[in-house]
């Protein structure tokens, strides 16, 4: 874990210092014909339709002419290689952030896909487990693999193809590091791409993009809607990243992401570890149970104007609305029964907070008027007549946890990321930033 974190953390530092580096030697005089030649190509790329081919390969030759120019400049006499390939890292990144909006998922296709993906990865997270993809019992590490979802669900934060495949790189180094550590214990050969690809699937099926943030307003449950983009990120960085760097670890590990998306996509019952009948019955019980959420999600929020962040009204994606769980039902139950006895919902299943069974005798436990009589009980005090009750303190709570689990599925967060620095002024010079993107500070601190 350790080893993770700092390789994220050394991985960032010099990204950060590549970036500002070539944003300050484009502040210089001198680079005023380089300045003007960025300029024009992002003005020019910008104006002409979505051609995600095309795009790539203009791009691709853009980099490679400005390697020359850049190499042949006054600014870079005697540059070493090292120098020569952190302006170019700067260059990328500058480019590809002013025109992620128009190159990343740019076409109808790309986003039918990616939501074929995700809808895909939905239904499969209510059931699928690791035996299912043949994954011995030692490499089950729900420590190492949640560090590792949490490097992948970064991926969408970030507008860098560089930074987007070190996203990749880190989530797979701690499952390399996972097979490592998991041979030396128990004395097997391991690191292959059939011990290593079914936790990458694994992983990128159960992880989150990014993780929720629940926001409870007024007893009711609000969440954000936006599907994983997984499809986008791998044609993102296939087509703009440098062709010059995706080679080596990065090239190993990124096309392990692209084969885990292919099986996730073309996925079925001969895929996986289980019968053909379970798999169906499991993907049917799935669909039923989206099916059920989204019939809550469109009953519940009907008329209800729905608030984001600081009560800023919420733009709805086009595959879910933002969800509230049960608003409806939920609300006027709770607001008729308050009103006439002045009780909260666990005083409708008891009839008042206060159980007594024999000497047993709980507290009411303020905030918001909710019991819960049997936290303070001792399990010697308990009483046959005490089992009904609990059940209906189970039941209780499974029905709400459902619930909520229904709605976190289709749960992400947009995440902001400070602007690109941008041209200004007749001169045509780079304005620095005040603050550095959170895209940096998020990979600084690298899980």
């Amino acid at each position: 874990m350790d080893t993770s974190s700092s390789s994220s953390a050394s991985a960032a530092a010099p990204s950060a210092v590549t970036f500002y580096d070539f944003l300050d030697r484009m502040r210089n005089p001198a680079s005023l014909d380089l300045v003007r030649s960025i300029k024009s190509f992002i003005v020019s790329f910008s104006f002409n339709n979505a051609n995600p081919e095309n795009d790539g390969k203009r791009v691709q030759e853009f980099f490679t002419t400005m390697e020359s120019a850049i190499k042949d400049h006054p600014l870079w006499a005697n540059a070493t290689i090292e120098d020569i390939e952190s302006a170019m890292e700067g260059l990328e990144k500058y480019v590809m952030t002013k025109l992620f909006s128009r190159t990343f998922a740019s076409t109808s296709e790309d986003v039918k896909i990616d939501q074929e993906i995700s809808e895909k990865i939905c239904l499969l997270q209510t059931f699928l487990r690791p035996e299912h993809l043949d994954i011995p019992t030692f490499l089950q590490n729900e420590a190492s693999w949640l560090l590792a979802e949490k490097e992948l669900q970064k991926i969408n934060a970030l507008k860098a193809p560089r930074e987007k495949v070190l996203c990749i790189m880190n989530c797979c180094r701690i499952i390399n590091n996972l097979l490592l550590n998991a041979s030396i214990s128990e004395n097997v050969e391991l690191g292959g791409a059939d011990d290593f690809l079914p936790v990458l699937i694994y992983i990128i099926i159960k992880a989150r993009f990014p993780c929720p943030i629940l926001k409870f307003l007024s007893g009711v449950c609000w969440l954000p809607a936006n599907p994983p983009q997984l499809h986008s990120n791998i044609k993102f960085i296939q087509l703009y990243r440098r062709q010059a760097m995706l080679v080596s670890e990065a090239a190993y590990y990124f096309t392990n992401l692209v084969s885990a998306k292919t099986f996730i996509l073309d996925l079925n019952a001969k895929s996986l570890s289980m019968e053909e009948t379970e798999f169906e019955k499991s993907m049917q019980a799935a669909r039923l149970a989206n099916k059920v959420t989204l019939i809550e999600e469109s009953t519940t929020s009907n008329g209800i104007k729905t608030l984001g962040e600081q009560g800023h009204p919420v733009i709805k994606s086009e595959r879910h609305d933002v969800t509230r769980i049960e608003a409806s039902a939920m609300s006027n139950d709770r607001k008729s029964l308050e009103e006439q006895r002045g009780v909260g919902p666990s005083q409708r299943i008891y009839g008042n907070n206060t159980i007594t069974s024999g000497e047993l005798q709980t507290p009411k436990i303020s905030g918001g008027g909710y019991g819960y009589p049997f936290m303070e009980a001792e399990a010697s005090r308990l009483t046959t007549g005490d089992v009904e009750k609990l059940l209906s303190v189970y039941k209780d709570v499974v029905r709400k946890y459902t619930n909520l689990c229904r709605a976190v599925r289709h749960v992400s967060v947009p995440m902001t990321v400070a602007p690109i620095p941008h041209f200004e002024g007749n001169n045509s010079s780079f304005k620095q930033p005040a603050t550095k993107t959170s895209a940096s500070t998020d990979s600084k601190r690298g899980e």
